[in-house]
């Protein structure tokens, strides 16, 4: 009998390391990017080239498209009416004459204009904020009675044209009920028509809601009053909507045309919109062009120096802490 070498049995390949499955929360928090390039694509030399020429292109045509329109009322005043209305149009005036700037604002009394337009901003600016503010005060911390349906009510005007309310906010301004006061050719005509704003009691008591009742409530057990409360901890809290509510408000009292054209009849209270376009029939196209500079100044310097609260206020919605 021959004998036969036993072979040992191989052993049993060793399984294969699993791969430990993520958590669905680390799968929930993993970032997902989803886009038509890919983050990798970005990386590359090729990538990197496209994307900035693509992104330069789109920049600078969006800059051209709203910048160009202020570029042509510029170059527009400092040419001649001849020169205006040439065709083709040029694209650089062909002697630079600040003529016509100084023209504009003699002739046409822009300095008058101004203070009359700067009286009613101003003006418009305080009591829309003693209203609006007081309102979104009691809407969002006092809850009156009906307060939903009365906030309803408010955000329910943004969505009448506001050419359907001029008739009976001028029968309104002209015969004021219960005191029977005329208005017209008075700032209050502009005054008490812009503190309605249901935009701007919206943002306001949205602001609010965020603000912690907590902080209210300590405050009321130490004694404070809700004027006190508002005086002492809302209003300094709120700052960068109340900023919001602000340069909103000036800059629509500032370019508003049509309702004090109705209620402003008098030249001498006549604000810059109205009394240049009164005027303009019986000045030179560069020289109403070189009003409407002067007067839209104003409103670009106020647009570039607060672009930043502008931004911070319709973004803020809560507080750390």
């Amino acid at each position: 009998m021959t004998d036969t070498a036993v072979r040992p049995a191989r052993p049993a390949p060793a399984p294969a390391p699993r791969t430990p499955r993520r958590s669905r929360r680390a799968r929930e928090a993993a970032p997902r990017v989803r886009g038509l390039v890919s983050p990798h694509t970005l990386t590359t030399r090729r990538g990197k080239i496209v994307y900035w020429t693509v992104l330069t292109l789109v920049v600078t045509l969006f800059t051209a498209v709203f910048v160009f329109p202020l570029y042509w009322m510029v170059t527009g005043a400092m040419k001649s009416p001849d020169e205006l209305v040439r065709m083709p149009p040029s694209l650089f005036p062909e002697n630079i004459d600040l003529t016509p700037y100084a023209e504009a604002w003699e002739q046409l009394e822009l300095g008058t204009f101004l203070l009359n337009t700067l009286m009613y901003a101003g003006g418009a600016w305080i009591i829309t904020l003693v209203v609006d503010v007081s309102a979104a005060y009691a809407l969002s911390k006092l809850r009156p009675a009906l307060g939903r349906a009365v906030l309803a009510m408010m955000l329910s005007t943004l969505m009448i044209p506001p050419m359907v309310i001029i008739l009976p906010a001028y029968l309104t301004v002209k015969d004021l009920p219960i005191l029977g006061w005329d208005l017209l050719n008075t700032p209050w005509a502009i005054w008490l028509p812009a503190a309605a704003n249901g935009f701007f009691v919206f943002l306001l008591k949205r602001f609010f809601d965020s603000i912690p009742r907590e902080l209210l409530e300590a405050a009321a057990i130490d004694g404070a009053s809700p004027a006190r409360i508002l005086w002492s901890i809302v209003l300094p809290v709120s700052r960068p909507i109340i900023g919001v509510v602000s340069i909103l408000s000036v800059v629509a009292a500032w370019k508003d045309f049509v309702w004090p054209l109705l209620v402003l009849p008098d030249q001498d209270k006549m604000p810059l919109s109205v009394g240049i376009a009164q005027l303009s029939a019986q000045m030179p196209q560069n020289v109403l062009i070189a009003a409407l500079v002067i007067a839209s100044i104003p409103a670009i310097l106020v647009f570039f120096v607060f672009q930043r609260n502008i931004m911070a206020g319709l973004t803020a919605g809560g507080l750390k802490g």
